[in-house]
């Protein structure tokens, strides 16, 4: 089980400098720099930031096998841990925590809200929720759990109820499809950074939303940064 939870390959220590290709160009970007960029802040409506991190192949798996890690590399994992730095709460899919092994995040007091319609096939026994990090989103008629919940919405997690009960000015989102969709279809996506890695995947894996409501989003280019032929793509949400 990964140390820092949603850690998608192998870090050395060392500071990790990336390459800038847009708004400008430079040869010497800090990874936690770059993804540390202002302006997330909670909306005057009281709702948080929403951020999705998600990591796809070129032709758009987002997973290899069972986990996404195989599409990974340092400088995925450096940006992705960077957000999490500065995020108030991480919101995460229970298929996702269970598929990567989540456990306890390596920024203190930093909690995760994992996702899950039944409450079921969640293994309360792991670091992650022994530690307290841990707490469960779910509907109202879902059974008592044993950690910490937060319930909103019948049948149906209520997203956007829930983000409106947690506080939070800005969440990090990290999928998996079946969430992000459910984002997207509450309108709660405020921006998206994306990695492209440099691979061919083939299957059939989910596309980075999955079950929302055909739509168009429109998005704007906040940056692209580069790293050994991954590209690393921030968008951020056109409001209307």
């Amino acid at each position: 089980m990964h140390e820092e939870a949603g850690f998608r390959g192998d870090r050395s220590g060392k500071l990790l400098l990336v390459r800038r290709l847009y708004p400008t160009l430079s040869d010497s970007v800090p990874a936690f720099v770059a993804s540390a960029e202002p302006n997330r802040r909670r909306h005057g409506d009281g709702m948080p930031w929403v951020e999705v991190c998600m990591v796809t192949s070129i032709d758009g798996a987002t997973k290899v096998g069972a986990t996404s890690g195989g599409l990974s590399s340092d400088a995925d994992s450096e940006l992705l841990l960077a957000l999490r730095a500065i995020a108030d709460v991480v919101l995460v899919g229970a298929s996702t925590v269970r598929a990567e092994g989540y456990g306890v995040p390596r920024k203190s007091g930093l909690r995760i809200g994992v996702v899950t319609g039944s409450g079921h096939g969640l293994d309360f026994t792991t670091p992650l929720f022994e530690s307290g990090a841990g707490f469960v989103i779910t509907t109202e008629n879902a059974p008592e759990l044993p950690v910490d919940t937060f319930r909103a919405g019948v049948d149906q997690v209520d997203l956007r109820a829930v983000l409106g009960q947690l506080g939070a000015g800005f969440v990090h989102a990290e999928g998996g499809p079946k969430l992000n969709g459910s984002l997207l279809d509450a309108g709660l996506v405020d921006e998206v950074n994306l990695t492209i890695s440099p691979n061919l995947a083939g299957g059939d894996s989910a596309r980075l939303t999955s079950g929302a409501e055909e739509q168009l989003q429109r998005m704007t280019l906040a940056h692209i940064l580069e790293d050994d032929g991954f590209l690393f793509c921030r968008y951020l949400r056109v409001k209307d």
